[in-house]
Order: C-alpha cells, then sequence, then structure tokens
C-alpha cells in the first residue's frame, strides 16, 4: 500500500534503486596521464603507461623544467602533449584545450621534445638495422624468396605549410601541393633503418638516393647486401628495380618477388603515417617538418622495439612511377644473376 505521507513513492523509489547500482566514482588526478589505463593512453598518445614512462626516463635530462615555479608542467605531462599532437595532427590551440594549458605553451613543449627526440636519431635509426646482417636477409627472403636484401627503400611526400616566395616553388610536387619529399629505407619488421627528410617535394626519388650517404656507403661497398626499390629508381649492383618490360617467365616471377619484399616499406609508411596522423599534414615550415619526421621515425622505431599496439596501417595509394635514368650494366648483371639462379 502506498503511503499517504509521499507524493510521488515511485519515484523515490526509482531513486533508492539508482543510487544503489550507481557505480562507484574513480577520480583520477588529471595531472598525471599515467593515472589513466592503457586503452585510453593509446587512443590519446599511441603509447601505454609503461612505454610513456620509458619515454621520460629517455627524455627527462633534455627536457625537464629546472623549478616547479608558477606550476611548471610536468615530464609526463610536456611528453603528453608532444604525443598528443604526432597522433592527432590537430592544431595547437585544440591540443591545449584538451591538455588545458594555452597554446604557446603547447607549441614551446612540442619543440622541446622534438629537440630531445633528434639527439637520438643514430641511437634508434640506424643501418641495416638492430639485427645481424644475415637475420635481415632471412627475414626479407621468407616474404618472397628474393636473396641477400637487407632493405627496402622508397620515398614519401609529407604535407607542408607553404614555404616563403624565394623557394616556394620548390616545394610544389607533383600534386601541386607544398610537400617534402622523405626518403627511407626499413627492415623486414617494418624498422625505419635510414632517413632523409630534408628534400623539397619537386626532387625526384633517385635524385635523393644518389646525393645521400647511404648511396655513398653502399658504392664504398661497406655493406653486404642490396636494397629493393621500385621503378623510381635506376638498377644498380647494389639496388634492384623491376624488369620495364618482362619478357620471359623467369622475369616475370622476379618483378613479382621484388614487388611484394619492397611492399614493407609501404607498410612502414602506412604504419608510421597511422600511428602519426601529423604526418598526413605537417602545417609548418621545411625545417620544422623534416625535424618532427625525424622524431617521429625514432618513436616509431621505439614503439616496434617494445611492442607497442600496432595501429590500423593508413592506406598509401600507389606511386606515379616516373622514368628514371637508363638501368647501370653492373645492375642488369646482377638482375639477371638472380633472375636465373632464382627465378
Amino acid at each position: 500500500m502506498a503511503s499517504p505521507f509521499l507524493e510521488s513513492p515511485v519515484d523515490l523509489g526509482a531513486q533508492i534503486v539508482k543510487r544503489a547500482l550507481r557505480r562507484e566514482r574513480v577520480l583520477r588526478d588529471r595531472q598525471n596521464p599515467l593515472a589513466f589505463p592503457d586503452d585510453y593512453l593509446y587512443e590519446r598518445y599511441r603509447f601505454s603507461a609503461e612505454g610513456i614512462v620509458y619515454l621520460c626516463r629517455l627524455l627527462e635530462r633534455h627536457i625537464k623544467n629546472p623549478t616547479r615555479r608558477s606550476q611548471a608542467i610536468s615530464v609526463p605531462q610536456m611528453l603528453c602533449i608532444a604525443l598528443r599532437f604526432f597522433t592527432s595532427g590537430t592544431y595547437l590551440y585544440a591540443v591545449g584545450d584538451a591538455e588545458n594549458i594555452s597554446k604557446n605553451t603547447v607549441c614551446r613543449t612540442i619543440r622541446r621534445v622534438v629537440i630531445a627526440l633528434q639527439r637520438y636519431i643514430n641511437n634508434f635509426i640506424v643501418f641495416p638495422g638492430h639485427l645481424p646482417t644475415v637475420a635481415i636477409q632471412e627475414g626479407f627472403r621468407k616474404i618472397a624468396g628474393f636473396p641477400k636484401v637487407i632493405g627496402a627503400i622508397d620515398c614519401t611526400h609529407i604535407a607542408i605549410s607553404k614555404p616563403f616566395k624565394e623557394i616556394e616553388a620548390d616545394y610544389i610536387d607533383k600534386k601541386f601541393t607544398h610537400s617534402l619529399n622523405v626518403q627511407m629505407t626499413c627492415d623486414h619488421q617494418c624498422m625505419v633503418t635510414s632517413l632523409d627528410a630534408r628534400w623539397p617535394g619537386s626532387v625526384h626519388d633517385s635524385q635523393i638516393f644518389n646525393a645521400s650517404v647511404l648511396y655513398q656507403r653502399f658504392k664504398d661497398e661497406l655493406y653486404d647486401g642490396i636494397l629493393v626499390g621500385d621503378g623510381s629508381y635506376a638498377c644498380q649492383s647494389f639496388l634492384m628495380s623491376p624488369y620495364q618490360n618482362p619478357e620471359t617467365q623467369p622475369q616475370h616471377y622476379f618483378n613479382m618477388a621484388l614487388g611484394q619484399t619492397g611492399l614493407m616499406i609501404k607498410r612502414t609508411f602506412g604504419i608510421l603515417k597511422s600511428r602519426f596522423g601529423c604526418l598526413r599534414d605537417l602545417r609548418v615550415s621545411p625545417e620544422r617538418a623534416s625535424q618532427i619526421v625525424g622524431a617521429c621515425a625514432v618513436l616509431h622505431n621505439i614503439a616496434t622495439i617494445r611492442k607497442e599496439r600496432m595501429p590500423q596501417e593508413h592506406h598509401i595509394p600507389p606511386d606515379d612511377v616516373d622514368p628514371v635514368s637508363p638501368d647501370h650494366p653492373a645492375g642488369r648483371a646482377m638482375r639477371d644473376n638472380i633472375t636465373t639462379q632464382y627465378f
């Protein structure tokens, strides 16, 4: 029987049930990003709590504020501000709103973290890789049976802001956008093993390679193995590119195996741009863009080494392969020898 002293006993009962079923509130310190679960951290920063702790220890002496006066932000906060920008690629004010700090602080913090990460380029980006050369060759051979490969090479365009008028034309690529043309090599595990991020978007892939330190080291026969690339590169004794007009079945098999092996660098670009969305459109100057690309490559290798969660690959559209200079005689001879012996 309903109580005559209550106007709405049903509403009161509903409130009692609601209080009984209410979950206990968990209050987390928003000043401490590590107070959140890994799913939350990965979605926003692409690293787990353990990964962020590792990065904090690695970068602390380079980015730590000398004092806590005026509520200076902590090392984990600084790192997470930069990671949120790398991950989302959004505007600085949006990062500041998300992290509850000013746009100017966001800009200074990202700059400090980028410079700190660049100190470790030669530690985390090494050619032919962190594994022994034999292990890298075996890893590539298992993909499609292609022998002696120690790296896959290609270039990818990173959109940037319009540069100064004096150099603007150099950065206009074949799609009529302003970009950097970034050369990378990778191993069979999609680790970045070399990086050249200083060239304007109008420069051809083969021109970047011929001017690189990596090219000179191969010329000096410092490496025991070969690179695989697409038709943008002339075939050389240390860089295999496909037959332009395959005539025999072994030549077709050669092209198929080379193409499947070379997909590793496309996968690397896809993972890198999915993990760090800022690389799809960097609204900064060419110099700053080059530095951010280097920082993201270091973070990508750290994430791969630490086996952080793999993002869904960003789709990279197929390249329009531009004509290149004729294949080198030594390259043609090496290509024919591999075709005869293995295909």
